[in-house]
């Protein structure tokens, strides 16, 4: 056989064992701990190895217990960061997604591919109560992110040609790190970002929004866009956005959510997003609260003319012929991507599986899962809530106790896994819930965990 040819029979074997493997993964979830015990030292041991000039064949997939023992594992204990759970059906998705290897690009690329995402988007932007968006799919928040803001900036400073004038971009004090990354990337500059203080419920304060643009006027800068947050990464506060939204519009400015982690649960609970649809632009993860395997975020968009101006630079070598208006389709003309991973088919394939009553399903669980948390804390002398419970993030700490002690305490015991944030300069413990194999049982351990290390430090 020429190199790189597999026969249909070694390929048939090799397939039944990647199955025969992933499905023993998945049902071993339970029994797994909630985060591998490992080192540094051990995973090079393991997985850093030469690359040999002969090859292993059918080995190759011996290693995956290995590598199943050394990885974070998806269990329903796994309340850490705002990290999806791997949806099988996805996940299979994601597969023949690889066996397809489309460039999902523009139409003529790929027209099956194409079809399927634009759908997607129109899901999704439905799902949220933005019908009509345009949007594509990316590999996550921080590229959604920055398309959005390199769009206003194109549509209010146009850049393109001439380069970037400073412009301000307005956001709360939390606001996620790939903003201050996206103003550098884009030439505004970091110091023309305002970090406006927040309220006592970690929402942006109208008022002070109101003064620095007002500011920024009188020094003769140029206020351009405001990003909302749809979900704090710490607290999942959610700022106001119908507020927001008259502001933008009275001032003529872009209005981006970063919807990153909680903007799918307007799904489940769409009062907590009222003025979510008068946004310019949403980004939203697939791969946190809708639970699709890693990558998949979606950036969508009110004007797609505006997309196409910022983004639109072709050479003759993708020039389409074609004149029907689907089949001249292209992604690259709205996207700073040129090649496109087949990313929807995990979501077509997901959300018609399971149907989108079973979505808000899974995400008002989330949400239930967390104020049981928040009340099983208010229940106990010895922890405090440090933040309240907009969505599914919960912070809290012990009163008496040294709670990064207890934190690494509880990750070693390996029952559950829990990540940390920092409020008003306090060190809390915080869960996260975006997982759709959760149980409330799951839930009680936090708070039995939490208790146990604190004995234990």
């Amino acid at each position: 056989m020429r190199a790189l040819e597999t026969s249909d029979r070694e390929l048939v074997a090799l397939m039944t064992e990647a199955m025969r493997l992933a499905g023993a993964y998945w049902t071993s979830l339970d029994e797994r701990p909630s985060y591998p015990s490992t080192s540094g030292a051990e995973t090079a041991r393991l997985f850093d190895r030469p690359w040999m000039d002969e090859g292993r064949g059918g080995d190759v997939l011996n290693d995956f217990r290995a590598m199943a023992e050394h990885v974070r594992p998806c269990t329903g204990r796994f309340f850490g960061y705002v990290a999806g759970s791997g949806e099988p059906v996805g996940a299979v998705g994601d597969f023949l997604a690889s066996v397809l290897n489309q460039n999902s690009t523009s139409w003529r690329s790929a027209p099956a591919a194409v079809t399927i995402e634009r759908a997607v988007v129109g899901w999704l932007a439905d799902a949220i109560g933005c019908d009509g968006f345009a949007g594509q799919l990316c590999g996550g928040g921080s590229m959604a992110n920055l398309m959005a803001l390199a769009i206003a900036r194109e549509t209010l400073s146009p850049a393109n040609e001439d380069g970037a004038r400073p412009g301000v971009v307005y956001a709360s004090e939390h606001v996620h790190m790939s903003v201050p990354k996206a103003v550098a990337l884009l030439g505004l500059g970091r110091s023309n970002l305002r970090l406006v203080p927040a309220d006592a419920d970690f929402r942006l304060r109208i008022d002070a929004l109101e003064a620095a643009i007002d500011s920024d006027r009188r020094l003769g800068k140029m206020p351009l866009a405001i990003v909302a947050n749809g979900g704090t990464v710490a607290t999942g506060a959610v700022d106001p956005l119908r507020e927001l939204a008259d502001i933008a519009a009275a001032e003529g400015l872009w209005l981006h959510v970063d919807g990153a982690f909680g903007v799918p649960a307007a799904m489940a609970a769409p009062e907590k997003f009222a003025g979510l649809n008068r946004a310019n632009s949403i980004s939203l993860d697939a791969h946190k609260w809708l639970y699709q395997p890693i990558d998949c975020s979606c950036l969508l968009y009110r004007d797609r003319d505006a997309a196409r101006k910022t983004f639109s630079h072709s050479g003759d070598y993708v020039r389409i012929f074609n004149e029907d208006p689907s089949e001249t389709f292209a992604f690259f003309e709205e996207s700073i991507e040129l090649t496109r991973r087949f990313r929807a088919l995990k979501l077509w394939m997901s959300l018609q599986y399971h149907g989108r009553k079973a979505y808000r399903e899974a995400i008002s669980r989330d949400l239930q899962h967390a104020q049981r948390l928040a009340d099983a804390i208010q229940a106990l002398p010895d922890l405090e809530l440090l933040a309240p419970v907009p969505l599914s993030a919960v912070c809290f700490r012990h009163r008496t106790g040294d709670n990064e002690a207890i934190l690494q305490r509880v990750i070693a015991r390996g029952r559950v896994y829990l990540s940390n944030a920092t409020i008003k300069g306090d060190f809390a413990l915080r869960a996260c819930f975006v997982n759709h194999r959760t149980r409330p049982e799951d839930v009680d351990e936090i708070v039995s965990e939490v208790m146990a290390a604190a004995d234990e430090v």
